[in-house]
């Protein structure tokens, strides 16, 4: 049906732009913090930028200048590189919103536009429809049977009918349509709406943490307090050898700095953020962070069919006229039974289509007809889907008072009102089978004859009479076979959840070479089952047939009491319960509607179920790179905690060869190891062919702890064996710290390219492509050359240059002792 019977023209777009720049754009302007000095002031509280103004400060105090300011400049470039992380995971989260913002429809110019919802302004003509989330306050000037969820504003979850001849015309920002389709002229936007103004403490909601979060934040805890305890017992230890506070506290501040494991915090952020950055890249969008987190663990995706297996691009493909007990097919000569059918269809449809099936039975009215009587003829009632089947009803009426009142549905539902004989239904339930064992899509048709307007309260009160099936044909998108194969490779269960019938679902999904075709069960069927039965039944069962919005919660919930890791798909306004239930709800971004992505914790930029296989990789990958970071900072922690320690502890000749000044330095090699190269890491060839990584696993599993552990300890005996190897050579301490230093960053860079794979050799993982593996490894040795062999900085750091034997030695041991895990490796994939 035209637009234009809407009578709305709508703003221009000089009223636009005037309107704009009167009220601003369509956003809550709440006064928000300063993200920069926020983070400053977290960074303030950091115990590693603690320890390093107090050490700074006491070698200021103690007279030496020169540390004191090298400290100094090292707080300086942490803060640096911290806020750089944290403006880089910032800006990354900055623009998935931008891409998160819901869109909505406009009438300007007298035409209907989409356009973003911060883009509305004050006088437009706002066009909300079923499944749209209201952008805006605003005066209802049109509506067909339309009614809203207020229950954000009021807490009423019952829906409210509304149009413009009752006291309550108005429609509010945050509230969502329940049914029908309204046009309403703008009155208030962003802040100046009714959420907007009672919805200032919404900054200040704190989001949850995720269950990785709190384990990260436990283990640096307890890293913390090991530091304090070790802090007091190494000062005390010196101040009894020295009697000098200052100097023991220095020394004390030197192996507390050691062990705090600060780079754990800042990794987890950057590796989040910028997974969803780059999931944002590949058209997906995560709305919440701890999603990226729990990707890599779906164990099961409850999918549609309708657009997500196939294409839903529906075409009208054949006709069941109950009359004729014929089925024909469109491209034939049609006669007048079936050009009736295809028109009562069409009138069963929304006068301005959006739906696929609509669309293709406007498009085949206009097809079949010599006059367009759309025009003609106005909605003067309209009853959304509802039932279980789901069937709607239409009412319109002309100028001459001629009245059509059409339905269409699930045929089930309307073979239920019909009155049909025994031999009726016989023929619609073969041509019903015949049908939809082909793959075809259906659709009931009835139409019924009601004078007067006291209409039924319930369109199931009319009585219809059948008049015929319309079939549709949605083709399998054809990469669906290689996106089935990929997630049973990853050992991810797929199961299709749709309100299709049975024969229809079963026969498109052997077309595509899905497991589990046979077996299918229907929503009615499952809500009689027992909760036993039922998660039996869920686990047991791949096709799940007209369901309807409480089926499918259950059997999110009963996959969940299972211990299954629940992906879901959903588009509908039916969607929600289910999709916000789900480990992870997958909206899709040109179907969905806004309650659906509002549901979601992901959506689909493309509709493409491809990109979930991309999606659980990602999901995985992110998580081995994180948890690779985090193996490497813990091996490589424990030689530097244990060298400042055991020679103290132990009463060697050096006690203290290293002062804060070279655990800093250390400390500053190690942050961008971790964050920027290990974030940087492409997928292991395998990721994709494991199993998902059950949820209840805890991050630092013990096997994984002491794989990180063994490796720290061997550093540490490396790194005192040439300790121990220039005392008995007879070199002065300057030499030592030197040989000791050196072991120490050769075996953090040999850690490094060891690590990048548990599994793969080295020889594998030197050729993964990552550039700044090089990039770091390169400005390490750089700057270690410079700190050994340039004079005011080798005397700064009391270093001596080592002759090429000597470094060579200390290299040696350096490789030596991380090297050995390639033996591990090689009996991992051999056994």
């Amino acid at each position: 049906m035209p637009e234009t019977n809407f009578d709305q023209k709508g703003l221009t777009q000089v009223e636009v732009i005037a309107a704009r720049e009167k009220y601003g754009y369509n956003r809550l302007d709440y006064k928000k913090s300063n993200a920069f000095l926020d983070a400053l002031l977290s960074l303030a509280k950091e115990p590693m930028v603690l320890l390093l103004l107090v050490a700074s400060a006491i070698y200021f105090i103690s007279g030496k200048t020169g540390d004191g300011i090298f400290l100094a400049s090292a707080i300086v470039l942490v803060a640096t590189i911290s806020l750089y992380q944290d403006s880089r995971s910032r800006n990354a989260l900055e623009k998935l919103k931008t891409f998160t913002q819901p869109n909505c429809k406009v009438i300007r110019e007298g035409k209907v536009e989409e356009i973003k919802s911060e883009e509305l302004v004050v006088g437009d003509s706002l066009m909300v429809e079923e499944g749209t989330l209201i952008a805006a306050d605003g005066v209802i000037v049109h509506s067909n049977d339309f009614s809203v969820n207020e229950s954000i504003l009021t807490g009423e979850s019952l829906s409210v009918y509304k149009d413009q001849s009752k006291a309550d015309h108005f429609i509010y920002s945050g509230t969502t349509v329940a049914s029908g389709l309204a046009i309403a002229t703008i009155t208030a936007i962003g802040s100046e709406t009714k959420l907007g103004k009672i919805g200032t403490s919404l900054e200040n909601i704190q989001e949850e943490q995720t269950p990785l979060e709190l384990q990260i934040g436990n283990f640096v805890k307890k890293m913390v307090i090991a530091g304090a305890i070790v802090f007091v017992i190494v000062w005390a230890i010196n101040y009894v050898h020295s009697r000098d506070v200052l100097d023991s506290l220095l020394k004390a501040l030197t192996l507390a700095m050691s062990i705090l494991p600060e780079e754990i915090p800042v990794a987890f952020t950057t590796f989040m953020a910028l997974g969803a950055w780059r999931l944002m890249k590949m058209g997906i969008v995560v709305k919440q962070m701890k999603t990226v987190e729990t990707l890599g663990s779906a164990t099961v995706i409850c999918t549609d069919k309708t657009g997500t297996i196939t294409e839903n691009k529906m075409s009208l493909a054949k006709l069941y006229v109950l009359e004729s007990k014929k089925i024909t097919t469109v491209e034939e000569t049609l006669e007048d039974p079936e050009k009736a059918l295809i028109r009562l269809a069409m009138w069963a449809s929304e006068p301005i289509p959006f739906d696929p099936m609509e669309v293709a039975l406007h498009e085949a009215y206009a097809a079949a007809s010599t006059l367009d009587e759309r025009p003609s003829y106005k909605m003067i009632h309209e009853y959304p889907l509802d039932g279980q089947p789901p069937m709607m009803t239409h009412l319109f009426e002309n100028g001459e008072g001629q009245r059509i009142i059409a339905a269409k549905g699930a045929p089930e539902a309307l073979m239920q009102l019909a009155k049909l004989s025994a031999t009726e239904k016989k023929h619609l339930d073969k041509a019903i089978h015949t049908l939809a064992s082909d793959g075809y899509r259906l659709l009931g048709v009835a139409e019924a004859i009601f004078a007067g307007h006291d209409f039924p309260a319930t369109q199931q009160e009319f009585p219809f009479q059948f008049k015929g099936l319309v079939a549709f044909y949605d083709p399998p998108k054809h990469n669906i076979q290689k996106v089935l194969k990929a997630f049973y490779k990853a050992g991810i269960t797929v199961k299709i959840v749709t309100g299709d019938n049975a024969a229809t679902t079963s026969a498109i999904a052997q077309q595509v070479g899905f497991k589990g075709y046979e077996k299918s069960i229907s929503g009615d069927e499952l809500m009689k089952l027992s909760e036993e039965k039922l998660q039996e039944c869920v686990l047991n069962t791949q096709v799940f047939t007209r369901m309807f919005p409480e089926a499918k919660l259950k059997i999110i919930n009963a996959l969940k009491a299972k211990n299954e890791i629940v992906a879901m798909t959903g588009d509908g306004v039916n969607d929600g319960p289910a999709l916000k239930a789900a480990h992870i709800g997958i909206a899709m971004g040109k179907k969905g509607s806004e309650i659906a992505k509002e549901a979601a914790s992901l959506i689909l930029v493309e509709d493409d179920l491809s990109k979930m296989v991309d999606a659980v990789a990602m999901g995985r990958k992110i998580y081995t790179n994180l948890k690779k970071a985090i193996q490497y900072i813990i091996s490589i922690h424990i030689p530097i905690v244990l060298t400042v320690f055991i020679p103290l502890a132990l009463g060697w000749i050096y006690p203290n060869i290293f002062t804060p000044v070279h655990i800093i330095f250390l400390e500053l090699i190690m942050g961008p190891t971790c964050s920027i190269i290990y974030e940087n890491e492409p997928m292991e060839k395998n990721t994709m062919s494991q199993k998902p990584r059950p949820l209840s696993n805890t991050f630092f599993n013990w096997k994984e702890l002491t794989t990180s552990i063994i490796q720290g300890l061997m550093i540490t005996l490396g790194t005192l064996s040439a300790y121990q190897y220039a005392v008995y050579e007879g070199y002065n301490e300057a030499m030592t710290r030197t040989m000791a230093f050196t072991v120490l960053i050769s075996a953090n860079i040999f850690l490094t390219l060891v690590n990048r794979s548990f599994f793969y050799s080295i020889l594998t993982t030197l050729k993964y492509k990552n550039n700044l593996v090089a990039l770091i490894i390169g400005v390490t040795i750089a700057i270690t050359g410079l700190l050994l062999f340039v004079k005011p900085l080798a005397k700064f750091f009391e270093f001596e240059p080592l002759n090429l034997s000597q470094l060579g030695i200390a290299a040696g041991i350096g490789f030596v002792s991380v090297i050995w895990y390639e033996l591990v490796k090689w009996r991992k994939r051999v056994v």
